[in-house]
């Protein structure tokens, strides 16, 4: 279901974004609306994943608060399952992203012979899905429009893109989420494969902002066979988007120019709907409590109205 565009008391602005919609209100915080949207190759499909915004931000929500002790974050509390509300800051342009195995675009540019990537040297001899002996940061710059970029280290220092403390800061925090997450997939029975993290400042503090460990940020693998898949060179069975990410590309879309974007079917529609909640209970050991659908717009306007302004 899509959700229209709110109007709250004391809101300054409003974004759009692929998946959520943001508005910034006067007292500094933000509210967060996950929407049942869902992107791949930077284009947003025809067709909404039922729940699928209640499983990304109640699982962001969840790591928000089980990682707070090692990175501070801008989350304040969330009180509607599609909705987060948190601290208002200057987003770092700069994404971290940090793979611990040669998967996604990580393993297509090193299928294609390339051996570098953002500056960071992959080691010859490897599987696509095999492990790095450590985990690789591979930044990106997050575009106006488009795909991310690529980008090294050494050239965001040289842009001057953000400062080199705030770098070293930066992935500092990534290691140690990083850490964390696979801890904690481990503990469920998942492997997490890759992920991104964003950044902001707020009276200049370094705060992580947005969604984390979630399916539309991250690649799962199950740990179970992990190993005797990859000895036998099999498909890993991963809870991602991946699996959307391939169902495009047999279906003739990349998101190139000139490509058509197929539309996906009921079937495949609840299929992906599954999987996001089986990602949920996955990750966080708790059956997933929908919530009421039908009136989804109403119940985030009330829920959001009576937290921000209960008098």
């Amino acid at each position: 279901m899509e959700i229209k565009e709110f109007k709250f008391k004391g809101q300054t602005a409003f974004y759009r974004g692929k998946v959520r919609d943001v508005y910034t209100l006067e007292d500094g915080r933000l509210v967060m609306v996950a929407s049942d949207r869902i992107s791949a190759f930077d284009h947003i499909l025809p067709r909404p994943i039922p729940f699928k915004g209640q499983v990304l931000n109640q699982i962001a929500a969840y790591f928000l608060r089980q990682t707070s002790d090692i990175v501070p974050n801008w989350f304040l509390a969330s009180p509607d399952p599609n909705v987060a509300v948190g601290i208002a800051c200057e987003p770092i342009r700069v994404e971290m992203v940090i793979r611990g195995y040669l998967s996604g675009h990580a393993a297509r540019t090193y299928a294609s012979g390339e051996r570098t990537l953002c500056g960071v040297t992959m080691p010859d001899g490897m599987k696509e899905n095999d492990r790095f002996p450590e985990p690789i940061i591979t930044p990106a710059v997050k575009a106006d429009e488009g795909h991310d970029e690529d980008i090294s280290r050494e050239e965001i220092l040289r842009n001057n893109l953000v400062s080199e403390n705030i770098f070293l800061q930066m992935e500092d925090y990534t290691r140690k989420l990083f850490q964390r997450g696979t801890e904690m997939a481990a503990a469920q029975g998942l492997i997490l494969v890759d992920t991104k993290y964003e950044f902001g400042l707020c009276e200049g503090r370094l705060l992580l902002m947005d969604e984390i460990h979630t399916p539309d940020s991250s690649r799962y693998f199950y740990l179970e066979g992990y190993e005797q898949r990859q000895s036998k060179g099999e498909p890993q069975q991963q809870l991602s988007k991946e699996f959307v990410r391939q169902w495009l590309i047999e279906n003739g879309f990349q998101g190139l120019e000139g490509q058509i974007m197929p539309t996906m079917d009921d079937a495949m529609v609840n299929q992906v709907s599954q999987r996001y909640i089986g990602l949920y209970e996955h990750l966080t050991g708790q059956e997933f409590q929908a919530g009421e659908y039908d009136q989804l717009h109403q119940r985030i306007q009330d829920a959001v109205e009576r937290f921000l302004f209960i008098p």
